[in-house]
């Protein structure tokens, strides 16, 4: 049973970094990505962001965080993080990792297991 758990979020004010942690379990594929996605307040929809496959390690951004925020992944740690720098208001939302055998997707559909989410405010 795949699990993935959140970590790291909180409130600064705009400008500033945070990392989120996610620690991922129990994948039986031999490859597989994981992403971020955010949901802005609201009830909007959950928007891809950053997602890394751990076949060749290669990443993919959305426009809105490109050049702002790198994802990373630990094998040791079975951990993916998410670094978020030069935060704005409208990165505030609650950030989900999810676990996919697709790569190079930022579909919320194409992605099959979901952590619980952790909380990101900034503000202005």
């Amino acid at each position: 049973q795949v699990q993935l758990v959140e970590s790291g979020g909180g409130s600064a004010q705009a400008g500033g970094s945070l990392t989120l942690s996610c620690a991922y379990s129990g994948f039986t594929w031999a490859y597989y990505s994981i992403g971020w996605f955010r949901q802005a307040p609201g009830g909007q929809e959950r928007e891809g962001i950053s997602s890394i496959n751990t076949r060749d390690e290669s990443t993919y951004y959305a426009d809105s965080v490109k050049g702002r925020f790198t994802i990373s992944r630990d094998n040791a740690k079975s951990t993916v993080y998410l670094q978020m720098n030069k935060r704005q208001p409208e990165d505030t939302g609650i950030y989900y990792c999810a676990g996919t055998v697709m790569y190079g997707s930022l579909s919320r559909y194409e992605y099959d297991s979901w952590g619980q989410g952790t909380q990101v405010t900034v503000s202005s």
